[in-house]
């Protein structure tokens, strides 16, 4: 064996002189990203509160996206593109969720040390969770008042508000399936929040007492793992603001820990969980 072959070579040196900033950096963006960090107080755990909040807009802004998408699909008849949506936006809620994780241990102490940098701000107010909510079938009018001094996001928000639920989308594929969805159900205002019908309630328990490998089955169990995952969500706010500030009023004036509980009772595609029972 040769000298030359008996050798290590060192892996080929990347690329590394570029005429302006990187490839990377001119796609993602991160040098943006890592300098929107302006903390108020002293404090080094406002640092960790505000990052892992300014991530869970990024993800916010991910499902946001995969739901849409999956509401386009269904209005096309495209069940595989929705479920393949619905997917990929589980493994998103799964990340989201673990956002609480650096906050969830917070001490009333260490919660207290940086609050009053948030002022009258408070996590409802985020425009992207609204739009969330929206998506899941939670819409209220009121909800769009604290953007009104942001032409762009209210516009945007009032939009998603007229807009069939990704919910409503579903059902109205259902309808188009043959199933027994009522009129009022299909005509109703969808810039209501979507009250529960036993006649939807009915449709899922016929379809889950079916073959469970049905296209229409496999698109309710990826529903329902996203209701889980929201379900999860609400929980795991409440327990993080319960371990930090108690029963105090919430930042933004609503209140707190009881607002918190008041949500996480609710369920969002209600019928899919009821029908079960019928099953």
């Amino acid at each position: 064996m040769s000298h030359e072959a008996q050798e290590t070579h060192e892996p080929e040196t990347p690329h590394l002189d570029f005429q302006g900033t990187t490839p990377y950096e001119d796609y993602v963006k991160a040098d943006v990203l890592t300098h929107l960090q302006h903390t108020l107080s002293d404090d080094p755990g406002e640092m960790v509160f505000l990052v892992t909040t300014q991530v869970m807009e990024l993800w916010f802004t991910v499902v946001v996206h995969e739901w849409e998408t999956a509401a386009k699909a269904l209005r096309k008849d495209d069940v595989p593109v929705a479920i393949a949506a619905l997917k990929r936006s589980v493994r998103e809620l799964e990340a989201l969720n673990a956002s609480w994780k650096p906050l969830g241990q917070l001490t009333p102490a260490q919660f207290n040390s940086y609050r009053s940098a948030l002022g009258e701000g408070s996590g409802f107010q985020s425009a992207m969770y609204r739009r969330m909510e929206f998506l899941l079938g939670d819409k209220s009018a009121s909800m769009l008042v604290p953007h009104r001094g942001s032409p762009r996001v209210h516009a945007e928000l009032e939009k998603a508000l007229h807009e069939p639920s990704l919910y409503d989308e579903v059902l109205r594929l259902l309808a188009r399936r043959g199933h027994a969805v009522p009129e009022s159900v299909l005509r109703r205002d969808v810039s209501r929040r979507y009250e529960p019908s036993d006649e939807v309630e009915a449709v899922w328990a016929a379809i889950y007492s079916g073959d469970e490998s049905a296209e229409l089955a496999r698109l309710g169990e990826a529903l329902s793992d996203v209701a889980e995952l929201v379900w999860r969500w609400r929980n795991d706010h409440l327990v993080a603001t319960r371990r930090a500030m108690g029963a105090k009023p919430g930042t933004g004036g609503s209140a707190g820990v009881a607002w918190l509980e008041k949500r996480a009772r609710k369920n969002v595609f209600p019928e899919l969980w009821t029908a079960r029972s019928y099953v």
